[in-house]
């Protein structure tokens, strides 16, 4: 982490926060985390206790990016359910504070893995791990949107239609060199679009290992994390994004399990991984996989294609953001010979 009291306003944060947060007292140290590629984190001590300041980043920013306000809603409305979120304090929506709209939020001590393959743990624990992803990942389907006042958090229907508008606009927003493997994957997703089925459900849009905090000494997930993705939609596509992040190349920006012997670290097969969770959401099988795969390459590119853009505007949060945004090209090149592969 590094020093970011140069990054925020402490003596115009130092009152709002006291007024706001029970026993919060004097801030007494503040530090910028080095994750975080859409929205700038940062680690709060005070007197009351450590706590989480996240924010949008400053600079002209794509229409419907960096969410903050929907991630403290979603994660504010999941406090007493079985999905573990931090506990939320504030949302400041007065840009006159820090320069930007922000939330804050309880720190929450636990490990949090870059690296799918948990290099560092057994393969008992790997195991486990994985076991408690796929049933956090279940519970966030599973929750009871209206009960948790997230019923218009998102509009029904046609989910995978609007999510290939959605990040094919925001795709070329920030296109800085011409991609003809983005051209041909928005072609091949409109072309082979699974009717819709109706299934509706709260989804995290970014579910990943690193979005999680781990117990010190246990693999019990503790809290997930970076909801600015979430939404109303359809369940399976976060589990192929999931899915589609541990395909990736194990020396890659965001490392993925390769060609690992997954049975030799103790991690499930995706075969496994997905019959698991489809055991747990009481389903027999999902139809069209290679579409939800091939669709989160997609989507996975044209958000790093984003972090690219940005990191050449100067307004990038990570000092990484250039090597994630490489990533988009190959990416979507991977994603093409998935769907030549799938032709008959």
């Amino acid at each position: 982490m590094s020093n970011a009291v140069d990054q925020l306003d402490l003596r115009r944060l130092q009152p709002y926060l006291g007024e706001r947060i029970p026993g919060f007292g004097t801030i007494q140290a503040c530090e910028k985390f080095a994750g975080g590629q859409s929205n700038p984190t940062f680690l709060i001590t005070a007197d009351g206790g450590r706590y989480v300041l996240r924010r949008k980043p400053p600079g002209e920013l794509l229409q419907s990016a960096h969410a903050v306000d929907r991630e403290y809603r979603v994660m504010r409305a999941l406090q007493d359910t079985p999905v573990p979120v931090p506990r939320m304090h504030v949302l400041c929506e007065d840009e006159t504070v820090i320069g930007s709209v922000f939330y804050v939020m309880d720190y929450v001590d636990g490990r949090i893995h870059w690296n799918g393959a948990l290099p560092e743990s057994s393969p008992a624990e790997r195991a486990a791990v994985y076991r408690n992803m796929a049933q956090v990942l279940a519970a966030i389907h599973g929750v009871d949107v209206e009960r948790a006042g997230l019923g218009d958090f998102g509009r029904p229907g046609n989910y995978f239609a609007r999510q290939l508008n959605r990040w094919s606009k925001q795709y070329y927003a920030s296109e800085t060199e011409p991609n003809p493997a983005m051209d041909r994957l928005i072609q091949w997703l409109e072309a082979n679009m699974p009717d819709d089925d109706g299934r509706v459900a709260l989804i995290h849009g970014d579910f990943r290992i690193d979005n999680l905090i781990i117990h010190p000494d246990k693999p019990d997930i503790l809290a997930v994390l970076d909801w600015e993705l979430s939404t109303l939609g359809h369940p399976w596509g976060d589990l192929a994004y999931q899915c589609m992040q541990l395909r990736l190349p194990q020396d890659a920006a965001i490392p993925g399990l390769g060609d690992l012997d997954r049975a030799a670290l103790g991690i499930p097969t995706e075969e496994e991984y997905v019959a698991e969770y489809c055991r747990l959401t009481g389903i027999s099988a999902i139809p069209d996989w290679n579409f939800y795969i091939v669709f989160n390459y997609f989507r996975l590119a044209a958000i790093l294609q984003g972090i690219h853009k940005r990191a050449l505007d100067g307004t990038a949060s990570s000092d990484r953001a250039l090597e994630y945004g490489a990533m988009a090209r190959p990416l979507s090149e991977t994603a093409v010979g998935l769907t030549e592969s799938s032709q008959p």
